[in-house]
């Protein structure tokens, strides 16, 4: 079976059905769609970005110098 890349070619749907390496994950997504309230996952969403800026924050700044034209 051919490498088929999820991200492009399944846009409007899964282009393998049956045969989709990732269907495991497909059935978790929709459960967890449909057992979690919109509030939890903005809450969910809302800490991931805090974290995200928090790491960003504990690292050193990058200096980027152009360099003479």
């Amino acid at each position: 079976m051919a490498e088929v890349n999820c991200a492009e070619a399944c846009i409007n749907g899964c282009v393998l059905g049956e045969d989709c390496p990732n269907k495991e994950y497909t059935q978790q997504a929709a459960s967890f769609i449909e057992n979690t309230s919109l509030d939890q996952m903005l809450q969910i969403a809302d800490e991931a970005v805090r974290r995200k800026m928090m790491e960003r924050a504990s690292q050193p700044r990058k200096w980027v110098i152009p360099e003479d034209l």
